[in-house]
C-alpha cells in the first residue's frame, strides 16, 4: 500500500515521538512536531487509523500499530541512508543534509534503498549518530545519556545529537564538536544551567542549557 508524503511524515513524526519515551503521544505533540493546526492532526489520525497504522482514541494518546512501526523504520532507514550518502559521498557538511534526506526519503523503491545499504557498506549510524533500522527494521541498540544530565567531573564522548537542525549542527562546528569528540564536565553555571566543557583533554568550551539537552554522550 503507497501511502501520500504527508502521510509518511506522520508516521515518522509519531515514530520519533514514541522513541523519545512519550508514553502516551497527543494531538498536540504531533501538530508540533509537523507545525500543524490541531484539527488538521486529527483528520489525519482518522486516515491512518482507517489505513491501521495507527490506534486513536480521542484523549487517550496515538500509538503505531506493528504495520505502523514497520513503515516507519522503512521510512527512517530511507532517511538516514541517505544521510550517509550525503556526506560520505557527495561531501555535505551534517548541517546540510537534513532537508535533502527529508525529499529522497520519500522514493518508493525498496530495490533502490537495498542497494544504496550494500554500496554504503552497511552502515549503522548515520552522520548524527542515529542508528539505522537494517532490511528487517531491527535497530541496534545504543548506550546513551543526554549531556544535560552529567555531573561535574563525569566524562564520554559525543555519540549523536537529539536535535539535527542546522542551527545547532552549525553551533556545534564552531566550537569544533563533532561525533566522536571526547569531553569531561567541568562546571555547572548555577545562574543558568549552562556547561563548562573540557574538550579532548586540552580545550574549554561553554555550552548553553538547550545545547546540552540536545547532545547524546556514550
Amino acid at each position: 500500500m503507497g501511502f501520500t508524503i504527508t502521510e509518511e511524515n506522520y508516521i515518522k513524526a509519531i515514530f520519533h515521538l514514541s522513541e523519545d519515551g512519550d508514553d502516551s503521544i497527543s494531538t498536540n505533540d504531533i501538530a508540533r512536531s509537523v507545525n500543524a493546526t490541531a484539527a488538521s492532526v486529527t483528520d489525519m489520525l482518522k486516515k491512518l487509523k482507517e489505513k491501521k497504522l495507527i490506534t486513536y482514541e480521542k484523549y487517550h494518546g496515538v500509538f503505531l500499530t506493528k504495520e505502523g512501526e514497520k513503515t516507519a523504520k522503512r521510512i527512517v532507514r530511507k532517511h538516514r541512508l541517505w544521510e550517509v550518502f550525503l556526506v560520505d559521498k557527495l561531501g555535505y557538511s551534517w548541517d546540510k543534509i537534513h532537508d535533502l534526506a527529508e525529499q529522497l526519503e520519500h522514493i518508493e523503491s525498496d530495490e533502490l534503498v537495498d542497494k544504496l545499504d550494500k554500496f554504503l557498506g552497511y552502515p549503522k549510524f548515520d552522520p548524527h549518530g542515529d542508528p539505522i533500522p537494517d532490511s528487517s527494521g531491527k535497530i541496534q541498540p545504543i548506550k546513551q545519556t543526554l549531556l544535560s544530565k552529567l555531573k561535574i567531573g563525569e566524562k564520554g564522548k559525543v555519540v549523536g545529537v537529539k536535535d539535527s537542525s542546522s542551527k545547532l549542527l552549525q553551533h556545534l562546528d564552531s566550537l569544533q564538536i563533532q561525533l566522536g569528540t571526547q569531553l569531561e564536565l567541568v562546571d555547572i553555571v548555577e545562574f543558568d544551567n549552562s556547561v563548562s566543557l573540557l574538550l579532548d583533554k586540552k580545550r574549554k568550551v561553554t555550552l548553553s542549557k538547550i545545547a546540552a539537552q540536545n547532545i547524546f554522550i556514550g
